[in-house]
């Protein structure tokens, strides 16, 4: 089982090629960033799927939600509740 780290407090975090956020969102255990380009990415807890990655694996590091961009999805916000990421 991955180990995630889970802190109280703000961190700072390096998302891949200097991506612009516009939204944000922390779920109980997960948290998600839109980009001003439209594209989702997840980290933290996954065991019930909701980072979208299409498993139930766990990331301490930002990942691009591939299915979205597959589907020529654009986003435009994103809610995190406790065990689920709505776009």
């Amino acid at each position: 089982a991955a180990f995630i780290s889970i802190q109280a407090f703000p961190a700072l975090l390096d998302l891949p090629q200097d991506l612009e956020v516009s939204a944000v969102s922390c779920g109980s255990r997960h948290t998600a960033v839109v980009t001003r380009g439209g594209e989702l990415y997840t980290w933290g807890w996954g065991k019930y799927g909701q980072l979208g990655h299409g498993n139930n694996v766990s990331s301490d590091q930002a990942r691009r939600v591939e299915h979205l961009v597959a589907e020529g999805l654009r986003v435009e916000d994103v809610v995190c509740g406790p065990w689920t990421t709505y776009v």
